[in-house]
């Protein structure tokens, strides 16, 4: 046994996030950490690893009891994270973002960039990410950034390696990739903590399992001995079925129709990222909309709602009318509404509270703040949507990933639009909140909101979708109604080429 906690307790304003958890972690093993958000799953990971040195209980490494005051102060000792929000400097290129803290130099104190350049490429090759080590971080996508992240874990050789909802943002192909390098890294006796809430990659991968909820231990044993119906009754406290989609819509109305769009590439002259994009969008529809990192959906949705208006060119009409959007604001005014794909750069200000977020879109209808109006809103879609917070004046930064993105939707549902983009809405949030999003989506839409949802997971978009688009280096190559698409179909149509 490398690696174990014992009797760790720790709590913060308002919410005890651990209480008396006490869990071995073994080497040569995927040790998996199973609950809701907001069991405590991340909050023990920042323990292990230095982020909060303040805690009760005791961290025994190799028998010794050990309490790390840093991040470094876990790393000397061979433990390495890999987050599940981003902790990348976009400035900074992947090179510099891998040696971070830890640069390598020549004689006189000079850096070797050429060295870190080498061993940067190397890493980016084991993990078949083509990207250059001197390419800065902010013209990477989330995918990409995810999978430095994950490089730069690997660099360090550490001994304990835990990984925090790595596969987030990876497609299906780059998780095959990372699943196998996890089996080399257990061949030579690594100790891997893995928290993942998609359970079919946990069947292939993990050995050993312990369950949060609220807090507390719940469960713990092989994976070869346990379910994914017992796994989710541990961590729910009762059985829980996503169920498929049963009526496909029969809706005739065309809310928005898109024609001949092109996007040119931000860098590169006479070459494009969106090539001939045309499609409709039925009222009371979910449109899914599939394709591997870099296929170009997420820049599909930015371009339709105005964040790339001097390189793009279309048709559009909502509601029969033309429109052409030149910013976000004018997109919003017509009716649609944008939750991106990174909740926490794009979706929230992590630093204000609940209700100040929830009104941010709908400031313009008042002409002065009005607070007890704004703590009315956020109560509604509080209780509405189910957000597990104290108060309505809880920062957005002290909520667990599914509250967060709770937040986002309701954020958006505020503006009462007709049509809402969804990028990825459920990435990094537990099979409860990903089920009580399927069933307020589902709600959405036979009140007859229309819904362009962007995901990497196939069975998401066979769940909620009534149409699938695939898309492909930045064209359409599949169109399917949900009842002839299969996972078969959507991967080849998704295979550029």
């Amino acid at each position: 046994m490398l690696l174990e906690a014992r009797n760790i307790s720790k709590s913060f304003p308002g919410v005890k996030a651990l209480d008396d958890v006490s869990l071995q972690f073994y080497p040569g093993q995927v040790n998996v950490i199973l609950g809701e958000n907001g069991a405590g799953k991340s909050t023990l990971l920042k323990i292990l690893t230095g982020v909060y040195p303040q805690y009760e209980g005791s961290i025994l490494l190799d028998g010794k009891v050990l309490r790390f005051g840093s991040v470094r102060e876990a790393q000397r000792a061979g433990i390495a994270i890999i987050h599940q929000e981003l902790n990348l400097i976009p400035q900074l290129t992947v090179s510099e973002n891998l040696f971070l803290g830890r640069e390598l130099h020549r004689e006189l104190g000079l850096l070797d960039s050429t060295e870190m350049n080498r061993q940067t490429q190397a890493v980016l090759e084991k993990l078949q990410l083509d990207i250059a080590p001197q390419t800065p971080v902010r013209r990477l996508k989330v995918g990409e950034q995810q999978l430095v992240e994950i490089a730069r874990a690997l660099l360090t050789d550490a001994e304990v390696i835990l990984m925090d909802e790595p596969t987030s943002a990876l497609s299906d192909t780059e998780i095959d990739n990372l699943h196998r390098i996890i089996r080399d890294l257990k061949a030579d006796g690594k100790t891997i903590v893995y928290i993942s809430h998609k359970m079919d990659e946990l069947f292939r991968i993990a050995d050993h399992y312990t369950v949060l909820r609220d807090g507390v231990m719940v469960g713990t044993g092989k994976m070869e001995d346990t379910t994914e119906a017992e796994l989710i009754r541990l961590m729910v406290g009762r059985e829980l079925k996503i169920e498929a989609k049963t009526l496909v819509t029969q809706s005739d109305e065309v809310v928005m129709r898109v024609k001949d769009l092109d996007l040119d590439h931000p860098y590169v002259r006479q070459r494009k990222v969106l090539e001939n994009i045309s499609f409709n969008l039925k009222r009371g529809e979910i449109l899914g909309i599939f394709g591997l990192m870099g296929a170009g959906r997420t820049e599909l949705l930015e371009t339709l709602f105005g964040l790339h208006p001097g390189r793009s060119r279309y048709r559009l009409e909502i509601e029969g009318t033309a429109r052409q959007f030149k910013s976000p604001q004018e997109a919003i005014r017509q009716g649609l509404a944008f939750v991106t794909e990174d909740r926490k750069a794009e979706g929230l200000i992590l630093g204000m509270d609940i209700a100040a977020n929830i009104s941010l879109p709908t400031l313009s209808e008042t002409p002065m703040l009005q607070p007890q109006r704004e703590k009315e809103l956020a109560r509604s879609y509080v209780d509405q949507l189910a957000i597990k917070t104290p108060s309505e004046r809880q920062l957005c930064r002290n909520l667990s990933g599914g509250n967060q993105q709770k937040v986002v939707l309701a954020k958006w549902l505020s503006t009462r639009p007709k049509i809402l983009f969804m990028d990825e809405p459920t990435r990094g949030i537990d099979i409860k909140a990903k089920h009580e999003l399927y069933e307020l989506m589902k709600q959405l839409v036979a009140d007859g909101l229309s819904i362009l949802l962007v995901s990497s997971e196939i069975p998401e978009i066979l769940t909620l979708s009534d149409r699938i688009l695939v898309m492909a280096e930045g064209r359409i190559t599949g169109d399917f109604s949900v009842t002839e698409a299969d996972e078969d179909h959507l991967l080849k149509a998704a295979l550029p080429g």
